[in-house]
């Protein structure tokens, strides 16, 4: 009986092993481990763009830049060099370097 229990431990592992390493190695589980690295790190290098209603551009920001999702789309809110920066109702464009 307790060799059952064993193998059936090993099982267990062995599925969760593989799959976290399948889970990793899909594309939203590259986004994920980016997302935990960024918020560790605080940000990734990236340069933010801020464009008006009119389609031009506002103001652009480089640097470590870390991005707060918000529930609603209508605001943008980030960290750039110490100092906390809000956009509202804006259309912001960001990308990594």
């Amino acid at each position: 009986m307790k060799k059952a229990g064993v193998f059936g431990s090993l099982v267990v592992i062995a599925l969760i092993i593989g799959t976290v390493v399948w889970y990793v190695n899909t594309a939203s589980g590259q986004r994920a481990i980016k997302n935990i690295k960024s918020n560790n790190t605080g940000g990734m290098e990236r340069t933010v763009k801020v464009y008006g209603s009119n389609g031009k551009l506002i103001e652009q920001y480089e640097g470590k830049i870390d991005i707060q999702d918000t529930e609603y789309g209508n605001k943008v809110l980030f960290d750039l060099d110490g100092k906390r920066i809000v956009i509202y109702n804006a259309t912001v464009v960001t990308e990594e370097k």
